[in-house]
This record gives C-alpha cells, sequence and structure tokens, in this order.
C-alpha cells in the first residue's frame, strides 16, 4: 500500500487526501471494506482519533459507508470534490457555457412538468427581479432557481445550487472591473410566458436569449485579455 506517514499540519486533511487517492486509484472497489481505524492509523503514523475524523469526512462526502459492527466501506471511488474543484479552476467563459446548457435544460422540463405552486414562485421572482432592479444578482440567481425547482429533479436542484455560487464567482474574477450587461427582464418575462404555456421548445429558446448577451459580453473580455 502506498500510503505514507503524514505531516504534522493539518493531520485530518492530510490523512483525508491520502485515503481520496487510494480509492481512486483503486485501491479498494466499491463494496471493499478498508482497514480497520487501528491498521490505517499504523500505517499512516498518525492517531486513531485522526483516522477517525478523515473517515467521517469521507463518509459525509458519500465515498465511504459505516456499518454498524462490520467496519466502513467503500461506497463511490468517484470523488465530487474532485469535479467541484476542476469547476473552480475553469474559466469564466466555460463556466457560462456550461451554464446555458444546464438552464436550457432545466427550462424544457420546467415546461413540462411545472405546477400551480411553481408558476407562483416563477411570477413572485420575476417580480422580485424587477423590484430589486437588473444588476442585483441574488435576484437573478432566485429567479433561475424557482426555474431549476420547477424541474421537479432533486439532482438538478442540488448541482444547480452549487453551479450558481460558483458562476457568480468566476464572473467577479473574471470581470474585474469591467460589469455585466444589466439583466434583460422582458427575456426573463417570456421565458415564465413559455413555461406557463408549456412549451418546452420556446422556453429553451427563451433561456439561450436571455443568457446570450452575458455570453457575447464575457467572450468578449476573454478575447480582449489575450
Amino acid at each position: 500500500m502506498a500510503l505514507k506517514a503524514a505531516g504534522r499540519v493539518s493531520l485530518v486533511d492530510s490523512v483525508v487526501e491520502q485515503l481520496r487517492t487510494q480509492l481512486a486509484e483503486g485501491e479498494w472497489a466499491v463494496g471493499d471494506r478498508i482497514p480497520t481505524e487501528h491498521e490505517l492509523a499504523q500505517l499512516l503514523g498518525v492517531g486513531r482519533n485522526t483516522v477517525r475524523e478523515a473517515v467521517r469526512v469521507l463518509v459525509h462526502a458519500g465515498l465511504l459507508e459505516s456499518r454498524q459492527g462490520n467496519g466502513t466501506f467503500v461506497r463511490s471511488t468517484a470523488d465530487p470534490a474532485a469535479v467541484l474543484r476542476g469547476v473552480r479552476h475553469a474559466g469564466a467563459l466555460d463556466v457560462l457555457e456550461l451554464r446555458v446548457a444546464l438552464e436550457a435544460e432545466a427550462a424544457r422540463l420546467a415546461a413540462v412538468r411545472r405546477d400551480t405552486h411553481d408558476l407562483l414562485r416563477l411570477r413572485a421572482a420575476l417580480t422580485g427581479l424587477r423590484e430589486r432592479g437588473d444588476r442585483d444578482a441574488g435576484a437573478d440567481v432566485a429567479f433561475h432557481l424557482a426555474v431549476v425547482e420547477a424541474t421537479h429533479n432533486a439532482a438538478f436542484r442540488e448541482v444547480y445550487r452549487f453551479f450558481s455560487a460558483q458562476v457568480h464567482e468566476s464572473l467577479t474574477e473574471a470581470l474585474g472591473d469591467h460589469a455585466m450587461p444589466p439583466v434583460d427582464i422582458d427575456a426573463h418575462e417570456a421565458l415564465v410566458a413559455a413555461i406557463e404555456a408549456a412549451d418546452p421548445d420556446a422556453a429553451e429558446a427563451q433561456t439561450r436569449e436571455l443568457l446570450r448577451l452575458p455570453m457575447e459580453t464575457v467572450a468578449a473580455l476573454t478575447e480582449e485579455s489575450r
């Protein structure tokens, strides 16, 4: 086994990263029981409490599963943290392109699946967007999250909650002193109308249209910086 003694700084983090590496490299397969706390503590040169905390982190991340009386087993070798780190390091234009893909499909699903409660929430979000101003990022995120909620897809919702924050961080870093164009309220109104009309093609088209100007703005700034 390629484990090595952990350093003295951030012991838990060190152990977490080494265990993540073992999982990613296939040291243990899904369903395998990993070594006991005592065995891992000896291999890593740390205390059992440190190992226990590191295992808890990986259980919370969905990579490991603790079974009372049986030990700790591999639940998944696909590390979501690696994906998130990759998104964080992507450029603003890359992130926006992914946003278009996600929101276009969300709009299609929302047009097919929305119910009365979803439509009321969308109208309320649209009112908030109008009242709080066309440069209020929070109001815009709330609107698009309402669209995603109308998909009734839990996985979509959780991914978008993370992704909406990542979009804002990427754009803030990329734009610097430049400002994004104001939110197109009319385009958002047209999107709500398409969802109300249960027209998935129109909903997707309106989503692409309301994101077109932000895409063009970021693309132009990216080109200038080269």
